[in-house]
Protein backbone atom coordinates (compact mmCIF):
# COMPACT_ATOMS: atom_id res chain seq x y z
CA UNK A 1 0.00 0.00 0.00
CA UNK A 2 3.08 2.43 1.20
CA UNK A 3 4.64 1.51 -2.34
CA UNK A 4 0.93 2.04 -4.26
CA UNK A 5 0.05 5.67 -2.02
CA UNK A 6 3.84 6.59 -2.80
CA UNK A 7 3.91 5.86 -6.94
CA UNK A 8 0.73 7.53 -6.75
CA UNK A 9 1.81 11.22 -5.09
CA UNK A 10 4.88 11.20 -7.21
CA UNK A 11 2.71 10.71 -10.66
CA UNK A 12 0.52 13.67 -8.91
CA UNK A 13 3.16 15.78 -8.47
CA UNK A 14 4.98 14.86 -11.91
CA UNK A 15 1.39 15.86 -13.53
CA UNK A 16 0.67 18.95 -11.54
CA UNK A 17 4.96 20.48 -12.34
CA UNK A 18 4.25 19.19 -15.79
CA UNK A 19 0.61 21.06 -16.26
CA UNK A 20 2.76 24.61 -14.46
CA UNK A 21 5.09 24.52 -16.60
CA UNK A 22 3.06 24.24 -19.95
CA UNK A 23 4.01 27.53 -21.92
CA UNK A 24 1.24 29.60 -23.04
CA UNK A 25 1.73 31.06 -26.85
CA UNK A 26 0.60 34.65 -27.86
CA UNK A 27 0.13 34.83 -31.30
CA UNK A 28 0.79 37.85 -33.71
CA UNK A 29 -0.93 37.98 -36.64
CA UNK A 30 1.55 40.74 -38.03
CA UNK A 31 5.07 40.72 -38.36
CA UNK A 32 7.88 41.14 -35.57
CA UNK A 33 8.57 44.77 -34.77
CA UNK A 34 5.10 46.16 -35.46
CA UNK A 35 2.85 48.08 -32.74
CA UNK A 36 0.68 44.57 -32.46
CA UNK A 37 4.10 42.43 -31.87
CA UNK A 38 5.20 45.04 -29.66
CA UNK A 39 2.40 44.96 -27.72
CA UNK A 40 2.44 41.39 -27.04
CA UNK A 41 6.49 41.46 -26.30
CA UNK A 42 5.30 44.04 -23.29
CA UNK A 43 2.55 42.43 -21.94
CA UNK A 44 4.02 38.91 -22.15
CA UNK A 45 6.56 38.78 -19.18
CA UNK A 46 3.96 41.07 -16.86
CA UNK A 47 1.17 38.35 -17.48
CA UNK A 48 3.78 35.64 -16.69
CA UNK A 49 4.14 36.76 -13.41
CA UNK A 50 0.88 36.55 -12.68
CA UNK A 51 -0.44 33.36 -14.47
CA UNK A 52 2.95 31.62 -13.07
CA UNK A 53 4.32 30.28 -16.08
CA UNK A 54 6.11 31.53 -19.11
CA UNK A 55 4.39 33.44 -21.49
CA UNK A 56 6.20 33.54 -25.29
CA UNK A 57 5.00 35.33 -28.16
CA UNK A 58 4.87 33.91 -32.07
CA UNK A 59 4.46 35.71 -34.98
CA UNK A 60 2.43 33.57 -37.57
CA UNK A 61 1.94 36.30 -40.68
CA UNK A 62 0.37 36.79 -44.09
CA UNK A 63 -3.00 37.30 -45.54
CA UNK A 64 -3.89 40.65 -43.45
CA UNK A 65 -3.75 38.61 -40.02
CA UNK A 66 -5.83 35.68 -41.16
CA UNK A 67 -3.11 32.97 -40.91
CA UNK A 68 -2.20 33.73 -37.16
CA UNK A 69 -5.85 34.50 -36.84
CA UNK A 70 -6.89 30.63 -38.08
CA UNK A 71 -3.93 29.07 -36.50
CA UNK A 72 -5.68 30.33 -32.74
CA UNK A 73 -8.95 29.49 -34.24
CA UNK A 74 -8.27 25.80 -34.22
CA UNK A 75 -5.73 25.82 -31.36
CA UNK A 76 -7.02 23.51 -28.42
CA UNK A 77 -9.42 25.53 -26.33
CA UNK A 78 -7.18 25.38 -23.02
CA UNK A 79 -6.05 28.78 -22.84
CA UNK A 80 -2.21 27.59 -23.73
CA UNK A 81 -2.80 29.67 -27.23
CA UNK A 82 -3.97 32.81 -27.36
CA UNK A 83 -4.30 35.55 -29.94
CA UNK A 84 -3.19 39.52 -30.11
CA UNK A 85 -4.75 41.23 -33.02
CA UNK A 86 -5.63 44.63 -34.32
CA UNK A 87 -8.63 45.52 -36.02
CA UNK A 88 -8.27 44.42 -39.47
CA UNK A 89 -8.95 40.80 -38.61
CA UNK A 90 -11.59 40.91 -36.05
CA UNK A 91 -13.73 43.15 -37.70
CA UNK A 92 -12.82 43.84 -41.02
CA UNK A 93 -12.07 40.60 -42.74
CA UNK A 94 -15.17 39.00 -41.97
CA UNK A 95 -17.16 41.40 -44.35
CA UNK A 96 -13.96 41.33 -47.35
CA UNK A 97 -13.03 38.10 -47.93
CA UNK A 98 -15.60 35.25 -48.52
CA UNK A 99 -13.13 32.48 -48.20
CA UNK A 100 -12.03 33.80 -44.46
CA UNK A 101 -10.56 30.39 -42.97
CA UNK A 102 -12.10 31.14 -39.34
CA UNK A 103 -15.07 33.11 -38.28
CA UNK A 104 -15.37 35.32 -35.46
CA UNK A 105 -17.72 32.88 -33.44
CA UNK A 106 -14.40 31.28 -32.89
CA UNK A 107 -12.80 33.42 -30.65
CA UNK A 108 -13.64 34.58 -27.23
CA UNK A 109 -12.58 38.43 -26.39
CA UNK A 110 -10.24 38.50 -23.19
CA UNK A 111 -9.29 41.97 -23.12
CA UNK A 112 -8.77 45.32 -24.95
CA UNK A 113 -5.50 46.51 -24.99
CA UNK A 114 -5.10 50.10 -26.44
CA UNK A 115 -6.95 52.18 -29.22
CA UNK A 116 -5.41 54.58 -31.05
CA UNK A 117 -6.42 57.23 -34.13
CA UNK A 118 -5.08 55.98 -37.53
CA UNK A 119 -2.21 58.37 -38.66
CA UNK A 120 -1.43 59.40 -42.16
CA UNK A 121 2.21 59.14 -42.34
CA UNK A 122 4.85 60.29 -45.27
CA UNK A 123 8.59 60.07 -45.56
CA UNK A 124 10.43 63.85 -45.49
CA UNK A 125 12.09 63.02 -48.84
CA UNK A 126 8.51 62.44 -50.34
CA UNK A 127 7.67 66.31 -49.96
CA UNK A 128 3.97 65.15 -48.56
CA UNK A 129 2.67 67.38 -45.87
CA UNK A 130 -1.05 67.62 -45.79
CA UNK A 131 -4.19 65.66 -47.03
CA UNK A 132 -4.33 68.41 -50.22
CA UNK A 133 -0.66 67.39 -51.00
CA UNK A 134 -1.45 63.87 -51.46
CA UNK A 135 -4.54 64.08 -53.68
CA UNK A 136 -3.07 66.47 -55.91
CA UNK A 137 -0.05 63.70 -56.37
CA UNK A 138 -2.61 61.10 -56.73
CA UNK A 139 -4.27 63.33 -59.49
CA UNK A 140 -0.67 64.46 -61.19
CA UNK A 141 0.20 60.52 -61.15
CA UNK A 142 -3.08 59.04 -62.43
CA UNK A 143 -3.05 55.98 -60.81
CA UNK A 144 0.55 55.67 -59.83
CA UNK A 145 0.55 56.91 -56.80
CA UNK A 146 1.08 53.82 -54.47
CA UNK A 147 0.07 53.48 -50.90
CA UNK A 148 1.39 50.87 -48.17
CA UNK A 149 -1.14 48.33 -46.28
CA UNK A 150 -0.28 45.36 -43.51
CA UNK A 151 -2.63 43.71 -45.75
CA UNK A 152 -5.77 43.34 -47.76
CA UNK A 153 -8.51 44.56 -45.67
CA UNK A 154 -6.17 45.49 -43.10
CA UNK A 155 -6.98 49.02 -41.60
CA UNK A 156 -4.36 51.06 -43.22
CA UNK A 157 -5.83 49.36 -46.45
CA UNK A 158 -9.50 50.52 -45.94
CA UNK A 159 -8.83 54.19 -44.77
CA UNK A 160 -6.77 54.63 -48.07
CA UNK A 161 -9.42 53.12 -50.15
CA UNK A 162 -11.52 55.37 -48.52
CA UNK A 163 -9.82 58.58 -49.20
CA UNK A 164 -9.44 57.31 -52.77
CA UNK A 165 -13.24 56.73 -53.57
CA UNK A 166 -14.04 59.97 -51.60
CA UNK A 167 -11.53 62.37 -54.22
CA UNK A 168 -12.55 59.87 -56.91
CA UNK A 169 -8.98 59.06 -57.44
CA UNK A 170 -7.13 56.21 -58.35
CA UNK A 171 -4.47 55.11 -56.17
CA UNK A 172 -2.26 51.91 -55.78
CA UNK A 173 -2.51 49.68 -53.24
CA UNK A 174 0.92 48.45 -52.09
CA UNK A 175 -0.40 45.31 -49.03
CA UNK A 176 2.77 43.82 -46.99
CA UNK A 177 3.16 41.51 -44.08
CA UNK A 178 2.89 43.70 -41.59
CA UNK A 179 3.83 47.76 -40.68
CA UNK A 180 7.20 47.22 -40.22
CA UNK A 181 7.96 46.13 -43.79
CA UNK A 182 5.56 48.71 -44.63
CA UNK A 183 7.80 51.49 -42.99
CA UNK A 184 10.76 50.84 -44.57
CA UNK A 185 8.91 50.68 -47.86
CA UNK A 186 8.00 53.81 -46.99
CA UNK A 187 11.64 55.34 -45.66
CA UNK A 188 12.53 53.59 -49.14
CA UNK A 189 10.75 55.79 -51.00
CA UNK A 190 8.62 52.71 -52.73
CA UNK A 191 5.85 53.68 -51.41
CA UNK A 192 4.09 57.56 -50.56
CA UNK A 193 2.00 56.77 -48.00
CA UNK A 194 1.19 55.13 -44.99
CA UNK A 195 -1.75 55.06 -42.47
CA UNK A 196 -1.86 53.08 -39.42
CA UNK A 197 -1.22 53.00 -35.50
CA UNK A 198 1.10 56.02 -35.09
CA UNK A 199 3.71 54.36 -33.30
CA UNK A 200 6.36 54.15 -35.93
CA UNK A 201 6.03 58.48 -36.74
CA UNK A 202 9.17 59.63 -34.41
CA UNK A 203 10.71 56.97 -33.76
CA UNK A 204 11.04 57.02 -37.83
CA UNK A 205 11.40 61.01 -38.27
CA UNK A 206 8.06 61.03 -40.03
CA UNK A 207 5.70 63.51 -41.66
CA UNK A 208 2.44 63.57 -40.01
CA UNK A 209 0.09 64.49 -43.00
CA UNK A 210 -3.28 64.05 -40.61
CA UNK A 211 -4.54 61.95 -38.26
CA UNK A 212 -8.05 60.50 -38.42
CA UNK A 213 -9.51 61.87 -35.34
CA UNK A 214 -12.88 63.76 -34.20
CA UNK A 215 -10.26 66.07 -32.98
CA UNK A 216 -6.29 66.57 -32.58
CA UNK A 217 -4.67 63.80 -30.34
CA UNK A 218 -2.54 64.98 -26.89
CA UNK A 219 0.10 63.11 -28.08
CA UNK A 220 0.42 64.57 -31.28
CA UNK A 221 -1.28 68.09 -31.30
CA UNK A 222 0.63 69.94 -33.77
CA UNK A 223 -0.76 67.28 -36.35
CA UNK A 224 -4.19 68.10 -38.02
CA UNK A 225 -7.33 66.01 -38.08
CA UNK A 226 -8.07 65.21 -41.78
CA UNK A 227 -11.11 66.67 -40.80
CA UNK A 228 -9.43 70.22 -40.51
CA UNK A 229 -8.35 69.54 -43.90
CA UNK A 230 -11.51 69.15 -45.42
CA UNK A 231 -11.63 65.05 -45.56
CA UNK A 232 -14.27 63.62 -42.69
CA UNK A 233 -12.40 60.56 -42.15
CA UNK A 234 -12.53 59.31 -38.58
CA UNK A 235 -10.74 55.37 -38.00
CA UNK A 236 -9.02 54.73 -34.89
CA UNK A 237 -7.04 50.51 -34.62
CA UNK A 238 -7.76 48.67 -31.22
CA UNK A 239 -6.10 45.93 -30.58
CA UNK A 240 -6.88 43.05 -28.23
CA UNK A 241 -6.45 39.48 -26.82
CA UNK A 242 -8.49 36.60 -27.51
CA UNK A 243 -8.88 32.58 -26.93
CA UNK A 244 -10.76 30.07 -28.73
CA UNK A 245 -14.27 29.54 -27.87
CA UNK A 246 -14.82 26.95 -25.81
CA UNK A 247 -11.77 27.92 -23.18
CA UNK A 248 -13.02 27.48 -19.90
CA UNK A 249 -14.43 30.79 -18.21
CA UNK A 250 -12.28 30.31 -15.28
CA UNK A 251 -9.46 30.42 -17.89
CA UNK A 252 -10.66 33.68 -19.76
CA UNK A 253 -11.17 34.98 -16.16
CA UNK A 254 -7.65 34.29 -15.46
CA UNK A 255 -5.76 35.93 -18.48
CA UNK A 256 -8.97 38.85 -18.45
CA UNK A 257 -6.69 39.72 -14.53
CA UNK A 258 -3.70 38.69 -15.42
CA UNK A 259 -3.83 41.27 -18.75
CA UNK A 260 -5.62 43.51 -16.83
CA UNK A 261 -2.98 43.66 -14.19
CA UNK A 262 0.04 44.32 -16.66
CA UNK A 263 -1.72 47.19 -18.33
CA UNK A 264 -1.07 48.57 -15.10
CA UNK A 265 2.60 48.19 -14.60
CA UNK A 266 4.75 51.38 -15.32
CA UNK A 267 6.94 49.66 -17.97
CA UNK A 268 4.20 48.53 -19.76
CA UNK A 269 2.72 52.05 -19.71
CA UNK A 270 5.72 53.27 -20.68
CA UNK A 271 6.05 50.78 -23.67
CA UNK A 272 2.88 51.85 -24.57
CA UNK A 273 3.15 55.89 -24.64
CA UNK A 274 6.31 55.19 -26.91
CA UNK A 275 4.00 53.69 -29.66
CA UNK A 276 1.11 56.51 -29.29
CA UNK A 277 -1.65 54.37 -28.50
CA UNK A 278 -3.15 54.89 -25.38
CA UNK A 279 -4.11 51.94 -22.83
CA UNK A 280 -8.11 51.52 -23.10
CA UNK A 281 -8.66 48.34 -20.56
CA UNK A 282 -12.26 46.52 -21.52
CA UNK A 283 -13.14 42.87 -19.62
CA UNK A 284 -14.20 40.01 -21.51
CA UNK A 285 -17.97 41.44 -21.19
CA UNK A 286 -17.15 45.26 -22.67
CA UNK A 287 -14.61 44.03 -25.27
CA UNK A 288 -17.70 41.76 -26.91
CA UNK A 289 -20.10 44.39 -27.16
CA UNK A 290 -17.86 47.22 -28.04
CA UNK A 291 -16.29 43.98 -30.86
CA UNK A 292 -20.05 44.23 -32.10
CA UNK A 293 -20.56 47.34 -31.97
CA UNK A 294 -17.16 47.55 -34.74
CA UNK A 295 -18.31 44.56 -36.72
CA UNK A 296 -21.75 46.17 -37.41
CA UNK A 297 -19.42 49.64 -38.28
CA UNK A 298 -17.17 47.81 -40.60
CA UNK A 299 -19.94 45.94 -42.08
CA UNK A 300 -21.60 49.16 -43.31
CA UNK A 301 -18.03 50.39 -44.28
CA UNK A 302 -17.01 47.85 -46.55
CA UNK A 303 -20.61 47.13 -48.17
CA UNK A 304 -21.06 50.95 -48.86
CA UNK A 305 -17.83 51.12 -50.58
CA UNK A 306 -17.67 48.22 -52.55
CA UNK A 307 -14.51 46.93 -51.35
CA UNK A 308 -13.64 43.91 -52.80
CA UNK A 309 -9.97 41.58 -51.94
CA UNK A 310 -8.71 42.68 -55.37
CA UNK A 311 -9.15 46.49 -54.82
Amino acid sequence: MRLFLAAFFLALLTFNLAHAQTAITIVVNFAAGGSADRMARLIAPEMAEVLGTQVVVKNSTGAAGAIGAAEVARARADGNTLLLSTTGPMAVQPFFRADLPYRVADFAPICLLGDAPVMMMAAPVSGLKTVQDVVERARQTGGGFNYGSAGPGSLPHIVMAALAQMTNLPMTHIPFRGSSEAIIALLRNDISIYADLPGPLRANNLIGVGVMAEKRTSEFPETPTLREQGFDLVYSIWAGLYAPTGTPQATLARAESACERALRVPAVVEGFARLSTPITFKGQSDFAAMQQAELEKFRSIVQAAGLKPGD
